[in-house]
């Protein structure tokens, strides 16, 4: 039994021998069911009764061609532009964008950040470097963008806080809450935030208006605050009136301004500062108009005084 089956293994090994037969030689070898259609197919060949379908040659040149241009774009590094051109029209082009979240950003600051195109496939566009693009804008503080398939870009953005608006020199700002500039001051919402000036005033300031806010009222009349050498603050108030307040012991002066302007009228009457800097005494400055009645009072009191009578 053992000769006979021997014996059979032999003549299907020859039976098989061909320019594939190799293949076949080994006892008991089986291909893959995937790989048995193409080497059936190569064995026809290399016995000339292989016939190429047709139009093969054409398809062979197309597809030999298409190589070459893929792997030239792969090696010159054109191949994000080649997949971009080619999915764009294959309807992956952006033509949606959402843009939430912004009150001071521009949406056409966002656009542009995102360098569209007008062809921009969502497959290839890189939404990591155009987030990062759209944190670059002075309002935005972080900033998300996320690809909606098949052509919509999703752009969320969280602005950054103004705190108030600063002035040095000639330029205003708006600045956050640490003093950190945020943009240039144009007007708009912004018209509404508290006026400081000086150099150090946006740095200080937090601490200072915190404060002045314990005294609403007071608070609610100050037009600007200044900081005066970095060292202290001046109250300026929307009746033009000048409060110098010291260096130290901020609190109790403060205290002391709210309490004379509730008994007296302090703030309101006709006068162009007052003077809080020394502990133990208040300076009050005159308007000048302020001044010049008083000089034409005193004149006119000097001027109706009656002389003594003279007995004869």
């Amino acid at each position: 039994m053992l000769a006979l089956r021997s014996d059979r293994r032999r003549r299907m090994g020859a039976g098989r021998r061909g320019p594939l037969g190799a293949f076949f030689l080994a006892d008991g070898f089986v291909l893959p069911r995937s790989l048995r259609k193409p080497v059936r197919v190569l064995a026809r060949l290399f016995k000339g009764d292989f016939t190429a379908p047709r139009y093969a040659s054409t398809v062979a040149s197309a597809a030999f061609l298409a190589a070459s241009v893929i792997y030239g774009a792969y090696e010159g590094g054109h191949m994000p532009t080649v997949v971009q051109a080619i999915t764009a029209r294959s309807g992956f082009a952006v033509d949606q964008i959402k843009v939430v979240g912004h009150r001071e950003t521009s949406e056409i600051d966002v656009l542009d950040k995102l360098e569209l195109d007008g062809w921009t496939s969502l497959i290839g566009f890189d939404a990591e470097k155009a987030r990062e693009r759209i944190t670059e804008l002075p309002w935005v503080q972080v900033a998300s963008v996320r690809k909606v398939y098949p052509n919509t870009l999703e752009v969320k953005i969280e602005e950054r806080k103004p705190f108030a608006i600063w002035q040095h020199g000639n330029d205003l700002s708006v600045v956050e809450e640490d003093g950190r500039v945020i943009a240039p001051f144009v007007g708009g919402r912004q018209i509404a935030l508290p006026l400081v000036v000086g150099y150090g005033a946006a740095q200080g300031a937090s601490g200072f208006l915190a404060k002045v806010r314990q005294y609403p009222e007071l608070a609610s009349r100050v037009k600007g605050y200044i900081r005066v050498s970095e060292r202290r603050w001046d109250l300026w108030m929307e009746n033009g009136v000048t409060v110098k307040l010291p260096e130290d012991g901020v609190e109790a002066a403060l205290a002391d301004l709210v309490k004379m302007d509730h008994d007296m009228g302090l703030l309101s009457r006709d006068i162009a500062a007052v003077d809080m800097r020394i502990n133990d005494r208040l300076v009050v400055q005159l308007t000048q108009e302020a001044v010049q009645r008083r000089e034409a009072a005193l004149k006119d009191a000097k001027g109706n005084k009656k002389k003594p009578e003279t007995r004869i």
